[in-house]
């Protein structure tokens, strides 16, 4: 990455820059009816994120769709016309968004631990790391969006600009989003609700000792593997592959005459299946390449890092002493004495409120980092976009750096990893937000929004999504529980490996370094380690369907005759397959309030068929091809 990307705007082109609507119009905006529909949407894609980072340890954005949808209700039912409403609507929708993200990435670590948990703890955490990430952003909005608008261009944010300056479209658009939504949740109920025929599949191979390949039938794993593309769904694979046909069988054939259980596993090895040998020792090699990839994308990061931290100094020097003159709307941020007051009190809160007990230690590690990752977080995504920013990697280093601060003070035990846990996840989540509200502020000045009133819009999406989160954990643990094959919670897992290695000192230290060991070794082959890290430490089950909505996207890339086909097609496939992803989440989330309150599910699949399952996944897949290449030709 260049370091003269981050090189600060020309004054004359920002002075040039007009938005959709300008500054002396006025149209209604955080209104009462854009401020219930986006509750709504903030609640509905935190559980759908919630839900698809527990299963895999990804989520996706939610800004198109929500833009989308709030285009569809607001003036196709309310027959409202104005564009800043459907803005705040996917501002507080992607908040949502934003706390199921750092919601998944470490609390259901405490799962993990059976540490007793409550609402009041979860709400706290991702509020007050919420607040943090929306007050911590509002000091840079006019550096990074406003001064910086030619050099940095929030491509998830500009995007979504142009989805909402073409509202006219936003009918047909929901259409899709909908027909997923609802393709996706009967698929969901049929195969894990009514139980009708399996939804995983898999098959040894045969004269290869505890060889596995295996897929889990879901659309929300085939519509994440459409949105990331096959590069990265290959990778993904590439490591899943690399767990279950090479280093499942390697350790069954070494281990193969041996009577004794080797740590971790309790078993001899000669007694343990594929799954056995994944939970007892592939899963300690995985965390140790997920930790070292998220590291070293960190340290990749450094460079920008450090330009962000330079330039964002420099632009608060160069602001000091200018003279106030009359704000326009679209200038108007939150008043800079509420912000300053705000970071003070939650920090001081979080210092001295016994909820989470990380005291003064944890307080100030919260500030520091904030401060210093928030700032680099919101101009990353400025490059790359919210899903390539090393928010894992920022969190990791904290949670090892805080550990080993409460180490050396004498915090130990089940309380100093605790604490650890808490620091990090009210980091992951400021992080997380924002880096999502830099995306929304970069839509709001295109289209013209108000910023104080987009920067109100987020807090509330955080409150509510931030309200109902913890319900959701809860739920997803009673009805799957935390770390099972199910619900392997893999970053949430992953933190709570490291803060037991580095307080506690019980790790199997020999796995985890292959496991770096390996991810350093991908750096060298040219590839992404993190994202094959993620597939060395989830069940290879769960990375094929993602390439099989890879190659899906492969196939509509490659058979398009021009670059306007190939983005109208992609664009139909992508909003299809976020139905997808949030049909068969919110099922999930519906089919665990069921088992919460005793309704009465079957336990086996009436079908055993493995072939059953497999075909209507393809034919799943299909639909997905059909509907992308399938479009108006106006569409295209």
């Amino acid at each position: 990455m260049k370091l003269a990307v981050f090189k600060l705007s020309d004054d004359s082109k920002q002075n040039k820059f007009v938005p959709y609507v300008p500054a002396s119009r006025t149209l209604p905006e955080l209104t009462v009816t854009a401020v219930v529909l986006g509750i709504i949407l903030a609640i509905v894609f935190g559980a759908a994120n919630a839900y698809l980072g527990l299963r895999v340890g990804l989520t996706v954005s939610a800004s198109i769709p929500a833009a989308v949808i709030s285009m569809a209700i607001l003036r196709g039912l309310f027959r409202r016309n104005s564009i800043l409403e459907n803005n705040i609507v996917q501002t507080m929708t992607t908040a949502g968004e934003a706390i199921g993200a750092g919601a998944v990435f470490t609390l259901p670590a405490l799962f993990l631990w059976h540490v007793p948990v409550n609402q009041g703890l979860f709400i706290f955490i991702v509020l007050t790391g919420g607040f943090l990430g929306v007050f911590m952003m509002v000091p840079l909005r006019q550096l990074l969006i406003v001064k910086e608008h030619e050099v940095l261009p929030y491509p998830e944010g500009t995007a979504c600009a142009e989805v909402l300056k073409s509202g006219e479209e936003g009918g047909n658009s929901a259409k899709l989003i909908g027909i997923g939504l609802l393709v996706g949740g009967i698929f969901k109920a049929v195969g894990d609700g009514f139980k009708l025929f399996k939804t995983e599949v898999e098959t040894g191979i045969t004269n290869f000792k505890n060889a596995v390949v295996g897929i889990d039938t879901l659309p929300a794993l085939l519509g994440v593997g459409y949105i990331i593309g096959p590069r990265v769904a290959g990778q993904m694979l590439g490591g899943g592959l690399l767990a279950w046909i090479v280093l499942i069988p390697v350790i069954s054939f070494f281990g193969s005459g041996g009577t004794h259980a080797i740590f971790p596993a309790t078993d001899p090895i000669a007694k343990l299946d594929a799954w056995g040998i994944w939970d007892g020792y592939i899963r300690y090699i995985g965390a140790g390449a997920v930790a070292v990839g998220g590291l070293i994308t960190l340290v990749k990061s450094l460079p920008a890092l450090f330009g962000s931290l330079f330039d964002t100094l420099k632009g608060v020097r160069a602001g000091r002493g200018q003279a106030q003159y009359a704000i326009p709307r679209t200038e108007k941020d939150i008043p800079r004495q509420y912000v300053i007051g705000g970071i003070i009190a939650i920090i001081l809160i979080i210092a001295f409120v016994p909820v989470t007990n990380v005291g003064i230690i944890g307080a100030v590690a919260i500030a520091i980092f904030g401060f210093l990752f928030v700032s680099v977080a919101s101009r990353i995504v400025g490059v790359v976009g919210s899903s390539s920013s090393p928010v894992s990697g920022m969190t990791i280093a904290t949670l090892l750096i805080v550990t080993l601060v409460y180490k050396a003070t004498g915090f130990t035990g089940m309380k100093g990893m605790v604490a650890a846990l808490v620091v990090a996840a009210i980091i992951c989540t400021a992080l997380a937000v924002a880096g999502d509200v830099s995306q929304d502020l970069k839509t709001g000045y295109i289209v013209g929004g108000t910023p104080w009133k987009q920067q109100v819009a987020m807090m509330i999406g955080v409150v509510a999504s931030g309200s109902v989160i913890g319900i959701i954990l809860i739920l997803m643990d009673n009805a799957y529980h935390m770390g099972s094959a199910e619900l392997p919670a893999p970053k949430a897992a992953l933190m709570k490996i490291l803060a037991e290695g580095v307080l506690g000192g019980n790790l199997p230290w020999d796995l985890i370094f292959i496991g770096a060991a390996i991810a350093i070794t991908l750096e060298f082959f040219g590839l992404n380690s993190l994202v094959v890290a993620v597939g060395i430490y989830l069940p290879v089950h769960v990375s094929t369907p993602i390439m099989v909505g890879g190659f899906v996207r492969y196939f509509i890339d490659r058979f398009s005759k021009t670059d306007a086909i190939r983005e109208a097609r992609t664009d139909r496939g992508t909003l299809f397959a976020s139905g997808l992803i949030a049909g068969e989440s919110l099922v999930g989330v519906l089919i665990a309030i069921l088992i919460y309150f005793g309704a009465p599910i079957p336990e086996e699949a009436k079908i055993a068929s493995n072939l059953i399952p497999f075909l209507l996944f393809l034919i799943l897949a299909g639909l997905l091809w059909f509907v992308s290449v399938k479009g108006k030709k106006s569409d295209v």
